[in-house]
């Protein structure tokens, strides 16, 4: 809220709060996900950079896939027409959002070589970057595990020293995963994103 909203919140409570029982009141009827893919083509058609970045988050969390965020948009061109389309989606690319990765969305993506499997056991945990984008690696009896670090709350950069034993725990908000799986444990209920992944020739590749 702007000190503008705050100051007229204090002042005429009266008045203002009319207001804000008007925006509460409105998309009672409609499910979180909904609501919230609406909210992100209001902050598009305002190019409201903030509000758009904070309600993708919510339709994300609330299970909205990245093809149906982009469906929204591109369903709402009438309205926003191909340039604000464009700011949104560049603001998207920037994020550099797990879920919007082509091989997340279904397309084939790119093989990335990531590090030597030699020496490494069964059991260990370690992080790395590789072209941009930081990783975490996990060797099961059954296979190799390859997440992207960032916690699917709030695309927090999750750091090495976070991980104890096999517990990952987000250092923003305290969401815990579990290594081995990748599922969220505690606080949350998203697992980390997992790329998929393969050994060639003593080198472990995984693609996004």
């Amino acid at each position: 809220m702007s000190d503008a909203l705050a100051y007229l919140v204090k002042a005429r409570p009266d008045a203002v709060g009319h207001y804000f029982a008007f925006l509460k009141a409105c998309g009672t009827k409609l499910d979180p996900k909904t609501r919230n893919l609406i909210s992100v083509i209001t902050k598009v058609h305002a190019q409201t950079e903030r509000g758009f970045r904070q309600y993708l988050g919510r339709a994300l969390r609330e299970g909205a896939t990245p093809a149906e965020v982009l469906d929204a948009l591109l369903m709402a061109f009438p309205t926003l027409g191909l340039a604000k389309i464009v700011w949104a989606v560049d603001i998207i690319l920037a994020m550099d959002l797990p879920e919007f990765q082509p091989a997340a969305m279904g397309a084939e993506g790119s093989w990335h070589d990531v590090m030597a499997t030699k020496g490494f056991k069964v059991g260990q945990t370690t992080r790395v970057d590789c072209d941009g984008r930081g990783l975490f690696v996990h060797r099961r009896a059954d296979g190799w595990r390859v997440y992207d670090s960032r916690c699917p709350h709030q695309v927090t950069n999750i750091p090495d020293l976070a991980l104890q034993g096999d517990t990952l725990t987000c250092p923003k908000h305290q969401w815990q995963f579990d290594i081995r799986s990748g599922d969220c444990t505690a606080k949350g209920d998203c697992p980390l994103k997992q790329w998929d992944c393969k050994v060639v020739k003593g080198r472990l590749l995984a693609r996004w």
